[in-house]
């Protein structure tokens, strides 16, 4: 295990100021992640130390009442690996069928995972506090939002070490629980592939393949309130 201290980081720098040079790295490394398919997959292994900064990552995140209640199994096991990817096959054969005619051709040609071909994949799951936690009395679910934000924080370090990541959503939780002998008190948030890839496409995939269109960014904000009943 290595030290998870990121090369070039000071975690005592007083009032840290960031220079315009890193808002447009920051927003360039936003810009091109993309989430990467099992046929973009490299087979090349990822050194340990480059897992362990994409983990440490993840505990820089925000989360409710400084909770942290996130876990993680890696996996390099082709064993289990082939275990989980049978949920697959079973969960898209079964998610196509909620598909129009047309959508559902399209559906059937993508390739949605790379569990077999990247040679690292990263279960996260929550793990609920047996403790009151500060700021989520009303909002339970901010305890899951706290390991997406976890997962954000993989994904986008994941990108400045051109790593790609991929998050399979196609999956039976429980199944996948089972196989990883998670806690029944856990909760599958995200499962995750990650390796070296063949390339990073200029814009999302599924983008590029038209299935739908960037929303601009326009249409999603209003000032202080809806405007009009049920928009």
């Amino acid at each position: 295990m290595i030290s998870p201290r990121i090369e070039g980081h000071s975690s005592s720098m007083k009032n840290k100021q960031f220079t315009t040079a890193d808002q447009v790295a920051l927003e360039e490394i936003m810009f091109h992640r993309r989430d990467i398919r099992g046929n973009n997959f490299l087979s090349d292994q990822i050194p340990d130390n480059v897992v362990q900064k994409i983990l440490f990552s993840a505990s820089l995140a925000p989360s409710v009442g400084f909770s942290q209640p996130w876990e993680f199994v890696v996996i390099d096991d082709d064993k289990i690996k082939n275990q989980i990817h049978q949920s697959f096959l079973v969960e898209t054969e079964r998610a196509g069928a909620s598909f129009s005619r047309e959508k559902r051709a399209m559906y059937e040609k993508l390739k949605l995972e790379g569990i077999l071909e990247a040679p690292v994949n990263i279960a996260v799951f929550y793990k609920p506090s047996e403790d009151s936690v500060l700021g989520q009395n009303t909002m339970v679910e901010t305890g899951e939002y706290s390991v997406v934000c976890a997962i954000q924080n993989m994904w986008l370090m994941a990108r400045a070490l051109n790593i790609g990541l991929g998050w399979v959503s196609i999956l039976d939780p429980e199944e996948v629980k089972k196989v990883l002998n998670a806690p029944s008190s856990h909760k599958l948030v995200a499962y995750l592939c990650i390796g070296y890839v063949k390339e990073f496409f200029t814009a999302p995939e599924l983008e590029k393949l038209k299935w739908k269109k960037r929303k601009e960014i326009s249409s999603t904000v209003y000032m202080n309130k809806y405007s009009g009943s049920g928009s």
